[in-house]
């Protein structure tokens, strides 16, 4: 073989390598592949084998755009699956749902897309009317996101649309969102004197942790992931605190689901499901997210089954 051969040849393996790392790069940095079939944790059947109660029970959301379901199909949503499954449920899924063990349920979903912490106060708490003494309340509450993401940094940070903030500017916002919360627990208990069970979610990074959220064209936020620590320690307090909520740990849940998760060497990878959980707008789950979060709230759900009755 020439030399000139010799040549061409190492320039055209030279170049395979080249295009093949830059495919690869693309591949991992920038392609977020959702996947499909179930997602999340597995849920008992025998746990919905039989009724949980024949008390009347009142079903009700509060939150913001995850609660309301945005970006899933109507059915499709985490609160609408927890109510009944859709037409093409998963197998292992099938019949489980609160409906199944729940005879007497009723439902009302008060979430508003893209509403805040405040908002849930002041728009949604009003619309929840007091319940009979008969009638045993489960509330689902997803809070707080859009306090930290509002203006995504198009605005000076203020309370309710941090983003951008340092963490020295946003700490009485901090506080105020724990008083917040508090007192819109208290709010709901009293709304239901036969008992309630509410079911408080923490926030989910869709950075999954590595607080880079420059690399989705947003602004860079420095302190973003420590005001978000900060809220979901309150959120998880808050948990603590009363002895009738209970904390559904979507953050952890959802780490190697954002957008690393085609980086097999990050530290929150998933072998086992390495798809994206997030909408096409960041800030929300795809249906595949939405049934992780139905698997999430059902398990802690079933758990309280007793103080149901």
């Amino acid at each position: 073989m020439s030399a000139k051969s010799k040549r061409l040849i190492a320039i055209l393996v030279v170049g395979i390598v080249l295009i093949g790392t830059a495919l690869f790069y693309l591949f991992v940095c920038f392609v977020h592949p959702i996947g499909h079939g179930p997602a999340g944790s597995d849920v008992s059947r025998e746990l919905f084998s039989g009724p949980w109660t024949g008390r009347p029970v009142l079903l009700v959301g509060i939150g913001d755009s995850v609660t309301a379901g945005f970006g899933a199909r109507r059915g499709y949503s985490y609160f609408d699956r927890l109510i009944t499954n859709p037409p093409d449920e998963f197998a292992t899924l099938r019949g489980i749902c609160l409906s199944t063990v729940l005879p007497k349920l009723q439902f009302t979903n008060l979430a508003i897309s893209g509403s805040t912490s405040l908002e849930h106060m002041e728009r949604e708490l009003p619309r929840l009317a007091t319940a009979d003494s008969k009638v045993v309340g489960i509330v689902v509450l997803t809070t707080g996101g859009n306090d930290l993401i509002h203006n995504y940094g198009r605005t000076p940070p203020r309370d309710q649309a941090m983003y951008g903030a340092s963490l020295e500017q946003a700490k009485p916002w901090i506080e105020n969102f724990d008083h917040r919360l508090n007192s819109m627990i208290n709010e709901i208990t009293a709304r239901f004197p036969g008992g309630c069970q509410i079911f408080l979610a923490n926030i989910y990074d869709p950075t999954d942790d590595a607080g880079d959220i420059k690399h989705t064209s947003l602004p860079d936020w420095p302190d973003g992931l420590k005001i978000l620590s900060d809220y979901n320690e309150i959120i998880r307090k808050c948990a603590n605190t009363h002895t009738n909520v209970h904390l559904i740990n979507l953050h952890d849940t959802f780490l190697g689901h954002g957008i690393h998760c085609s980086q097999f060497w990050t530290k929150h990878y998933d072998w086992k499901d390495p798809h994206y959980w997030y909408f096409v707008n960041l800030e929300d789950p795809n249906e595949r997210g939405y049934d992780v979060i139905r698997r999430l709230f059902l398990i802690e759900i079933a758990k309280s089954a007793s103080q149901l009755k």
